[in-house]
């Protein structure tokens, strides 16, 4: 059966963009079918936007910022034909969707294909297979994301429900950033001069600043609640560069879903957001209509060395009454300081897996292939006859392993699938750092870097671990992970240098967290495990965008299994060219 976009009425849950920046969803309709194929068009388009009584053109989808949403159910084909009308290549990426058997949809540019032309279009084409919850897409070249996203929302299969209580509403809320310069012309100035790439302007709610920055009163998100409800607010961090506090004043949230992965239900005031994460919460509001409006804040974790943007994106909670004789005092909520560690490290710890019959945590208990990667900045020489504006004269660089991932100028996945690699990647990438030292103490005086495309190749099914250590060089921070094409399960996080001999006896094999993308702590490591059982080639990278552009990435190649459902398909044949 053929759906396209999302019918409305029909029982088919419907997104609607209300007038204050509220996205609803109506009921489902009791004659859809199971594995429909779902329709949509985006067309890439320049569109004018004011935000901090700024108007630039920006790049959206379909005029929208953000861009429309995604919905569909488990076991459904989404079919997304994208027609590029901007002089800018693009690229998509459905984010935490697992394309099994479908690599060829992944979307990170020169990495599963080359980017979409002016003037071309591309159709991205994947089925749903085993996952339910909040994902989000986005660009995936250069910095286009930072107004080319929207949310990715999957509902369960029919007649299956929750393993929580039905909701009264379900609302997404994407956090984003907002700059009055063009994202293209930042990221090339600080690629070109080495430097740290400026700042965004504000933070953004819904694509709304709110009132904490000029001009931007009106443009405030407004949840309108009723009295005694309970609301599942699916919240996804869009922002390129920043995680992200969040709470509402007076309220309280029941964390039960990460990275669409259940979790078991934990309360909280306060929530942290990864760039790349989601995070799906209960909001249970008061049983009688409070005489207050609340605050619903969001600012920066930060424990870097460089420049952030250090402000604060507000929207409000707001009951909804008959009548109003005058207005009503405003709510704040607390937030941790910018630099609070030790919330941050209790507060992941909180995600555990359901590990029910249900909902089984497939945690691999054996290792075959281990990796030890470091995370982190590093520089690189400034050319002959330039003057650089990165430490010490040079510019900033990231790496793993201390490699810098340059970008080859045909996709990977291609290379690959032809045999053609030669020029293009090498498969030499280390399964530990080359050189050893004191990962989180006083760093080495050489923070230069080697660069190349090399990736690691696994054979289909393997069992892997990795784990993942910040260094102190150029200063030691968080960095939120996102490996493409899977979930890994989160066994094991500590701060300081891990250590092999102690550190693993402590690891969570029965419930840990599942998720796509996860921050290796700040001055600290983190172990995750997974099945290599999706042939193909898979990015991951850090999802601060600064990070990705400086080098922090690698490639996996996951060799195809011996069963048709093991092997990688032909791509299709509008696989865009370079």
């Amino acid at each position: 059966m053929v759906v396209h976009p999302i019918p409305k009425p029909v029982y088919l849950v419907a997104f609607i963009f209300c007038v204050n920046h509220i996205w609803l969803f109506p009921e489902f309709a009791s004659a859809e079918h199971e594995g429909v194929i779902r329709h949509y068009k985006f067309d890439i388009r320049l569109q004018n936007v004011t935000r901090l009584c700024h108007t630039k053109r920006i790049i959206t989808v379909n005029g929208k910022f953000p861009g429309p949403p995604i919905v569909a159910r488990e076991g459904d084909r989404v079919v997304v034909k994208v027609v590029n009308h901007v002089t800018n290549n693009v690229s998509l990426h459905w984010h935490g969707i697992r394309q099994l058997q479908s690599g060829w949809a992944d979307g990170p540019a020169y990495i599963t294909q080359c980017p979409i032309q002016t003037g071309q279009s591309y159709v991205y084409n994947f089925t749903i297979v085993g996952q339910r919850g909040t994902l989000f897409w986005h660009a995936h070249i250069s910095w286009l994301r930072a107004t080319l996203y929207g949310p990715l929302i999957i509902l369960p299969k029919l007649g299956e429900t929750y393993p929580f209580a039905k909701p009264y509403k379900e609302i997404p809320i994407l956090f984003g950033e907002w700059w009055n310069a063009d994202t293209e012309a930042v990221i090339s100035q600080a690629l070109q001069t080495g430097a740290g790439p400026n700042v965004s302007d504000a933070y953004t709610i819904n694509g709304l600043p709110g009132p904490s920055y000029n001009c931007s009163t009106k443009d405030t998100f407004k949840l309108k609640v009723k009295p005694n409800e309970t609301y599942l607010l699916r919240l996804i961090n869009a922002a390129l560069n920043d995680d992200l506090f969040l709470s509402v004043a007076n309220h309280s949230f029941t964390v039960v879903e990460a990275d669409a992965v259940y979790v078991k239900p934990f309360n909280t005031n306060i929530l942290l957001i990864a760039p790349g994460q989601t995070t799906n919460v209960l909001l249970k509001t008061k049983s009688h209509t409070p005489n207050a409006t609340f605050l619903i804040s969001a600012r920066p974790y930060f424990t870097g060395q460089g420049t952030f943007d250090n402000s604060t994106t507000s929207g409000t909670l707001e009951y909804t009454t008959k009548t109003m004789s005058k207005p009503l005092p405003i709510l704040k909520p607390s937030l941790p300081a910018i630099n609070d560690t030790n919330f941050v490290s209790n507060f992941s710890q909180k995600f555990r897996s359901l590990a029910n019959d249900k909902f089984p945590a497939k945690v691999p208990q054996t290792v075959q292939k281990s990796f030890f990667f470091t995370v982190g900045l590093g520089s690189n020489p400034c050319p002959q006859n330039e003057t650089c504006q990165g430490p010490n004269g040079t510019k900033f660089s990231a790496t793993v392993n201390n490699i810098s991932f340059a970008l080859p100028s045909r996709a990977l996945l291609q290379s690959y699938f032809y045999g053609k690699s030669n020029g293009v990647y090498t498969t030499d990438f280390p399964s530990f750092p080359l050189v050893q030292f004191n990962y989180t103490g006083t760093p080495p005086n050489n923070t230069h870097v080697s660069n190349g495309t090399k990736v690691v190749v696994l054979p289909f099914n393997t069992s892997v671990q990795v784990v993942m250590q910040d260094t102190s060089i150029l200063g030691a921070e968080s960095h939120p992970l996102h490996l493409h094409g899977y979930n890994f399960f989160v066994v094991g996080q500590g701060s300081g240098n891990f250590d092999p001999a102690e550190d693993p006896a402590k690891f969570n094999l029965v419930d840990p967290v599942e998720r796509n993308t996860a921050g290796v702590p700040s001055g600290g490591w983190l172990a995750i495990r997974f099945f290599a059982d999706n042939p193909g080639v898979w990015f991951m990278h850090c999802h601060f965008d600064v990070h990705l552009s400086w080098g922090l990435r690698m490639a996996w190649i996951v060799l195809d299994g011996e069963l048709p459902n093991q092997k990688l398909p032909p791509p299709p044949s509008d696989l865009p060219k370079c």
